[in-house]
């Protein structure tokens, strides 16, 4: 279970912010969640890891979801009406975080996925053999 919120991130105090961008980034250890304003200055931002989450339990839908969440409750507090969202990387978090973030209450204008994709460009590493 993760441990109680102490404290919430949040960047030049109390602010009216009308219009955001939530950054969800889902690698295969951590899901990072960011929100920053339209000129990309970051107002909040929570991780699996600062939820409470160690180790491999970091990496799990459910951590990705509490990180979403805490990102987001500070945000209502502000007045955030409308929001647009950018997933980057594979990991097993990104759809439950942006389900977490739609439960919010936030309207969302769009919901881009920005992950690179190679046009054949690097060697990928080998298969995990189990």
């Amino acid at each position: 279970m993760p441990k109680s919120i102490k404290k919430i991130n949040l960047r030049k105090g109390k602010r009216r912010l009308p219009k955001g961008v939530i950054h969800i980034q889902a690698s295969f250890n951590n899901t990072i969640v960011t929100v920053t304003d339209i000129r990309g200055q970051v107002v909040s931002w929570s991780s699996a890891g600062a939820c409470g989450f160690k180790g491999a339990k970091k990496s799990t839908p459910f951590a990705a979801q509490t990180a979403a969440e805490n990102a987001t409750r500070i945000l209502i507090d502000q007045g955030l009406k409308q929001a647009e969202v950018m997933i980057n990387g594979p990991g097993p978090g990104r759809d439950t975080a942006l389900r977490a973030i739609r439960r919010s209450g936030i309207i969302l204008s769009f919901v881009r996925d920005v992950t690179p994709m190679p046009h054949n460009g690097c060697r990928p590493p080998r298969k995990r053999r189990v």
